[in-house]
């Protein structure tokens, strides 16, 4: 059953969050975000620049605000305060210590602006949320961050790498995506020593080092990836 639409000013609520949350988004998907036409966004984009809303419209593109521009903290509901919590016991359990360290720290700065009564419950939670798995809170890298930023960057990098056949290798690779499988994040990456697109293990990563050179970005989605390569698994 399809989301009935919201009323107008719960809409533009909405919004003005996913446009401070978003570099660039567009009327198509704001739209089908909200069950409305793009005519019923377009309207709503107007009515936030009447406002006061700094929208900078790109063509061909979609909207973003200005940079520099800050908005006071929004409000969050107690199920989205819920939430948060449940996420942070969950990465908690999590093998890399960067992401650990990095989500933990966000969640602090959020908890900040919770109200009184929500902070109370978040401290409850903390105390009555269990996951199972990583009991001991093993810590298996620490690459995972670096890695996030290098992808985004273009920055090329190398690597000492411990296949499972417990085979050494030194390699430069241009890092394209991560994702996770059984527990484990997986690094797809151009490999310049195979000269093809590998999977590496983060926790196999021995030792990681950022070079200062940017490598040119790879014309392929993740989904194109998969379909090409995941079927004839290529392990490095």
């Amino acid at each position: 059953m399809e989301e009935k639409e919201k009323p107008r000013l719960s809409r533009l609520t909405a919004i003005l969050t996913q446009l401070q949350s978003k570099r660039i988004i567009t009327a198509k998907q704001l739209a089908e975000r909200h069950n409305v036409s793009t005519r019923t966004v377009y309207r709503d984009i107007r009515t936030l620049e009447k406002s006061g809303i700094p929208i900078v419209t790109e063509e061909g593109k979609g909207y973003s605000i200005m940079e520099g521009y800050h908005l006071p903290p929004v409000l969050f509901s107690e199920d989205e305060a819920n939430a948060l919590i449940t996420i942070e016991q969950l990465i908690i359990k999590n093998k890399d210590q960067s992401l650990v360290e990095n989500v933990s720290s966000a969640i602090e700065k959020i908890k900040a602006i919770l109200r009184y009564s929500q902070k109370g419950n978040a401290d409850l939670l903390v105390d009555r949320i269990y996951f199972g798995g990583n009991n001991n809170e093993e810590k298996t890298s620490n690459n995972l961050m670096r890695i996030q930023s290098a992808i985004t960057k273009y920055q090329v990098l190398k690597i000492d790498y411990i296949s499972s056949e417990n085979k050494q290798t030194i390699r430069n690779i241009e890092p394209f995506a991560i994702y996770s499988i059984h527990g484990n994040f997986l690094l797809i990456a151009f490999c310049r020593l195979r000269n093809d697109f590998r999977n590496f293990r983060i926790d196999f990563i021995k030792t990681l080092v950022v070079q200062n050179e940017i490598f040119t970005p790879h014309n392929m989605t993740i989904k194109e990836y998969f379909e090409k390569y995941v079927k004839n698994q290529n392990y490095p």
